[in-house]
């Protein structure tokens, strides 16, 4: 096994993100200690049951004491709170970085608090399921994933690049931005596809209740894959809209107008520009897949990556 990157790794927050680091850091040794927090003491005493750490406190200033690299994994708009609560407990020469879906809040939030000597980096690794808690957790969530940093104006570059190493032994690929530009990509490719799958899954739940229709049994034809992103944690995507407010709201302001004009087509019957757009839509999805960001298998590989099938013995 490799060296170590850290000896003390503090993971405050043990739902998907928190608890896939604690597994990918035991399995790559990138750390000899792992200390893990969360308010929740049923959550705590789950990730102790999976021996997720090495140790474990609902304190979060307990577990952030003598930290190299303190990991906040928390719903973004209670990222101002854990840096206020554990900023006395940092140590000097400490990084702290975050997971957070935006960054221009959170930095907002975080950075007044902090101390001299501790260098904050502000990340986002771009992975996930639907599934939330320390069970969903998996070693590989992040493997050839992006890990976007923002970082500030006096970013120490050394620090910086310790970061950037652990993220890329956890399997990902580094990239850096400003946080505004952050911002304005994710509620584009991440914000707005979770907003309109909750939209387009209420509707059809309204339409059930009203009509007694056959949307569930016939799931499968679409409706299906937007019930997947629909299932997310409530309390994180609450925390996204209200904390990436501007940019999602330029975002479905967009949306709208695209979404006039393909019901304009419809209406009148404009076959040419219907099949120009779905022709044009179709070769996104050939271009994610070429950027090894999908598989091109049935049902996008969901059931061979969920429940692999093991050797026989």
């Amino acid at each position: 096994m490799s060296q170590p990157i850290f000896e003390k790794i503090a993971l405050l927050g043990i739902g998907l993100i928190g608890s896939s680091l604690a597994r990918v850091i035991r399995r790559e040794g990138l750390a000899r200690h792992i200390a893990i927090s969360t308010r929740s003491a049923a959550t705590l005493a789950r990730a102790e049951e999976l021996g997720l750490g090495d140790s474990y406190s609902t304190d979060a200033r307990e577990a952030v004491k003598d930290a190299d690299l303190i990991i906040v994994s928390v719903p973004v708009g209670s990222s101002g709170a854990v840096a206020e609560e554990i900023a006395p407990a940092l140590k000097p020469g400490a990084i702290l970085t975050d997971v957070g879906s935006t960054k221009a809040s959170v930095i907002a939030q975080m950075q007044p608090f902090m101390p001299e000597g501790v260098h904050f980096i502000p990340g986002h690794p771009l992975a996930g399921t639907e599934k939330s808690g320390p069970d969903a957790g998996f070693a590989e969530l992040f493997e050839n994933r992006w890990c976007i940093f923002t970082p500030l104006p006096d970013t120490d570059p050394a620090a910086l690049e310790k970061l950037s190493e652990f993220w890329r032994r956890c399997g990902s690929n580094i990239d850096t931005m400003d946080p505004e530009h952050h911002d304005m990509t994710l509620a584009i490719v991440s914000h707005l596809p979770h907003i309109i799958a909750y939209n387009i899954v209420g509707t059809a739940d309204d339409l059930e209740a009203v009509t007694k229709s056959e949307v569930i049994k016939y799931s499968a034809s679409g409706f299906r894959d937007f019930t997947r992103l629909a299932a997310s944690d409530p309390t994180m995507w609450r925390d996204v809209c209200l904390h990436n407010k501007d940019a999602i709201l330029e975002m479905l302001a967009r949306f709208s107008e695209d979404l006039a004009s393909l019901q304009r087509a419809i209406r009148w019957g404009d076959g040419d520009k219907l099949f120009e757009m779905f022709t044009r839509t179709r070769a996104i999805r050939r271009s994610i897949i070429d950027a090894g960001q999908e598989v091109d298998v049935p049902n996008f590989g969901r059931e061979a990556i969920e429940h692999p099938v093991k050797p026989a013995e």
